[in-house]
C-alpha cells in the first residue's frame, strides 16, 4: 500500500505521543472548568451582552475540545489494533465525558430560561447566528433531568455504552476470514467480502457473504450482549427522562416530527412492491428464475469491470465539475492533501465514512476501496459529504453539523450526479442497463433497506423492554423485516439471518438509518429540479449546502423551493423509481 493512499493526519498533530496534542487536552479541561465556575447558576441573570460573551466562548470551547478527540478517532478507525491508539482513543473518551459533564449546566440553564426572556432573547438581532441552536436544546427541555443526574448518566455511559459501542468497533474489526477464491484458499478482510457481493459468479457472492456472516455468528454471546446492553440503555434514559417511544429522541434532534416520520416510512412500506418488480427484471436479465438475496447487487454487464482508485478519482471529478466548476477543487484537494484513507487492511474500520471537523479544519475521508462500480459511488457519497463539510464552514461552530436528514442529502446528490455522468458518455444500451441497474439499486438501497433497518431497530428496543433478547430472536426479527422487502421476488440464504450483527449504525446513533430514505427522496426532488433548472440551479443547491446546521430540515428544503409538508412529496420520489424501472425494462426489451 502506498502513502498516498493512506491519510495524512499530520496537519492536525504530528503524532499520538505530540506534545501539542497533550497540550490541547489540558488546555480544554482548564478553559472548561474555567467555564463553569464563571457562568455556573448565573445564565438567567446574565444581560443579552454577557449571554452573547459567553455563547462565544461556549463555542469557541467547543472547536478547541472536539479536535484532538476526532484525530484520536480518526488513528482508531484506521487501525484499531495499534496499543497506542486503544490507548489515546480511551483518553479521548474519558475526556470528551467529563469535559461534558462540566459543561452540560450551560445548556440546561439555557433550557430552564423563562419563555418570555427566551423569546425575546432569539429575537434580538444580535443572537441571529444561535437563533437556530438555541431553539434546538428548547426542544428537550421537558426531558431535561437536574445537572446532577444528567452528569451521572454522562459518567457511566463511559463504563456502560460508550464502552459496550467501543468493543463492538475493535471486535468486528479484528475478525478476519478464511476462504477459497479462483482456486486458491486465503484470507479477507469483512469489507473484502462484502465487496464480492458485486463478483460476477453467483456461488462466490453466496460463499463470501456466507463466511462473513458465520464469522459474525461464532461471535454472538458478545455481539448480542453489545445489542442488548445498547437497547437496555437507551430503554433506561427513555423512562427516566419521559419519552413516550424509542425513537422520539431522534426525531426530536432531527426536528421532524413522529407522525411525518412514520409517514415517510409507511409511504416506503406501500411501495415496496416497486423494489419487489426490479428484483424479478434483475432475475430475467441473470437468467435466473429467482434472485437470492446474494444476487441483489450481482454485476450486470459491463458494472462487473474494476476500476483502479485513479480512474474513480477522474470519474468523480468530471461529474462535479459538470455540476459546478468551483467544488471541483474542493473535491480534488481530499486527494492533493491526503485527506482520504483507501484500502481495506486489518485492524481498519469496515464501510466509509467522512468526517467533518470544525469551521476551521479540514474533513477526512475513510474508505474501503475493493475497485468495484460501487466503490466508485461510495466515494462519491463520502466526497460529498465532504464537500458539504467544507461549504458549511460559514457557519458557527454551534451551527457546522447538519441535522441527520440533512447530512446525508448532499452525499446522496453525488451519487447521482455520478450516475447520470455515467449514463450520459455511455451509447452502448447493454452498458447503459448495467449503470441503470446500478442507480435503481442504490435508490433501493438508501430508501427501502433504510426502512427495513428502521423497522427491525424499533422491534428490537420495543422487544428488549419486555426482557433479553436472544441471538436467534434477533435473528428472527432480521428475518421477518426484511422477508416484508423481498416478498417473494427474493430467497434468502439462511445465513442472513444474522444480517443485523455487523450493522454498526444500529450501535453508535439510535434510529439514524431513516435519515438516508428522507436524503434520498429530498435527492430525487433536488436532481429533478436540476434538470428543469439546468446551471440555475446550482445558487440553490449551494445554499443548502451552505447552511449547515443552521435551519431546520424543512427551512433548508424550502431554500432550493422544496416543500416537505406536500402531503404526496414521499410519493413523488417512488414515482420518479417507478419511472426508472420502466425505462430499464423498456431497454431490456429492445
Amino acid at each position: 500500500m502506498t502513502d498516498h493512499q493512506c491519510w495524512d493526519t499530520s496537519r492536525l498533530y504530528p503524532a499520538p505521543d505530540a506534545t501539542e496534542l497533550d497540550a490541547d487536552f489540558t488546555k480544554a479541561t482548564e478553559e472548561g472548568r474555567a467555564f463553569r465556575e464563571r457562568y455556573l447558576e448565573k445564565v438567567a441573570g446574565l444581560s443579552p451582552d454577557e449571554l452573547l460573551e459567553a455563547l462565544e466562548r461556549y463555542e469557541k470551547l467547543q472547536e478547541l475540545a472536539i479536535k484532538p478527540q476526532l484525530y484520536s478517532h480518526l488513528l482508531f478507525a484506521a487501525n484499531s489494533e495499534a496499543d497506542s491508539h486503544k490507548s489515546l482513543m480511551q483518553k479521548a473518551m474519558e475526556f470528551g465525558n467529563e469535559l461534558s459533564r462540566t459543561v452540560l449546566f450551560f445548556d440546561l440553564e439555557i433550557m430552564a430560561l423563562e419563555a418570555g426572556p427566551f423569546e425575546r432573547l432569539v429575537a434580538d438581532d444580535r443572537f441571529a447566528s444561535y437563533r437556530h441552536y438555541l431553539h434546538g436544546i428548547r426542544k428537550f427541555q421537558p426531558y431535561a433531568l437536574p445537572e446532577r443526574e444528567e452528569q451521572l448518566l454522562k459518567q457511566k455511559n463511559l463504563t456502560g455504552v460508550e464502552a459496550f459501542a467501543k468493543l463492538f468497533e475493535e471486535l468486528t474489526a479484528s475478525l478476519s476470514y478464511r476462504m477459497e477464491l479462483d482456486g486458491e484458499e486465503r484470507d479477507f478482510t469483512g469489507e473484502e467480502l462484502l465487496s464480492l457481493l458485486h463478483h460476477p459468479d453467483a456461488a462466490v457472492r453466496e460463499r463470501s457473504l456466507t463466511v462473513f456472516l458465520e464469522g459474525h455468528a461464532e461471535q454472538q454471546v458478545v455481539i448480542s450482549t453489545v445489542f442488548n446492553t445498547i437497547a437496555l440503555d437507551h430503554g433506561q434514559e427513555l423512562g427516566l427522562r419521559g419519552y413516550r417511544q424509542p425513537i422520539e429522541p431522534t426525531n426530536i434532534g432531527n426536528e421532524l416530527s413522529d407522525e411525518a416520520v412514520e409517514h415517510l416510512m409507511q409511504v416506503t412500506e406501500a411501495n415496496y412492491p416497486l423494489a419487489q418488480d426490479y428484483f424479478r427484471l434483475k432475475a430475467r436479465l441473470l437468467g435466473m428464475e429467482r434472485l437470492k438475496n446474494t444476487d441483489v447487487y450481482a454485476p450486470v454487464g459491463e458494472t462487473s469491470r474494476s476500476f483502479s482508485f485513479d480512474e474513480a478519482r477522474e470519474l468523480v471529478l468530471a461529474a462535479y465539475g459538470g455540476f459546478n466548476p468551483a467544488y471541483a477543487p474542493i473535491i480534488d484537494a481530499f486527494f492533493s492533501e491526503r485527506r482520504i484513507d483507501v484500502l481495506p487492511r486489518p485492524g481498519k474500520a469496515g464501510g466509509a465514512f467522512c468526517m467533518g471537523m470544525t469551521p476551521r479544519l479540514p474533513p477526512y475521508l475513510l474508505l474501503n476501496f475493493t475497485g468495484r462500480l460501487r466503490d466508485v459511488a461510495t466515494l462519491a457519497h463520502e466526497l460529498d459529504h465532504g464537500l458539504h463539510y467544507v461549504v458549511a464552514q460559514e457557519q458557527n461552530m454551534l451551527n457546522y453539523h447538519p441535522p441527520l436528514p440533512l447530512a446525508e442529502t448532499a452525499s446522496v446528490f453525488g451519487e447521482m450526479l455520478l450516475s447520470r455522468h455515467l449514463l450520459a458518455q455511455e451509447s452502448d444500451p447493454q452498458v447503459k442497463i448495467a449503470i441503470l441497474c446500478a442507480v435503481i439499486e442504490d435508490i433501493i438501497a438508501t430508501t427501502f433497506r433504510q426502512v427495513v433497518l428502521t423497522r427491525f431497530e424499533q422491534r428490537l428496543h420495543s422487544e428488549r423492554s419486555e426482557g433479553l433478547l436472544t441471538a436467534s430472536r434477533l435473528c428472527d426479527l432480521w428475518w421477518e423485516e426484511n422477508a416484508r422487502l423481498f416478498g417473494d421476488s427474493v430467497a434468502m440464504i439462511e445465513p442472513y439471518r444474522w444480517g443485523w450483527s455487523y450493522i454498526s449504525h444500529f450501535i453508535h446513533t439510535r434510529f439514524y438509518c431513516y435519515a438516508y430514505t428522507f436524503a434520498e427522496l429530498l435527492v430525487i426532488s433536488l436532481y429533478a429540479r436540476y434538470e428543469e433548472d439546468g446551471p440555475a440551479f446550482v445558487p440553490a443547491f449551494h445554499r443548502v449546502l451552505e447552511s449547515g446546521g443552521s435551519r431546520s430540515p424543512a427551512d433548508t428544503a424550502a431554500l432550493a423551493g422544496i416543500d416537505i409538508a406536500d402531503a404526496g412529496f414521499w410519493q413523488k420520489g417512488y414515482d420518479v423509481l417507478g419511472r426508472l424501472i420502466r425505462e430499464l425494462e423498456e431497454l431490456v426489451q429492445s
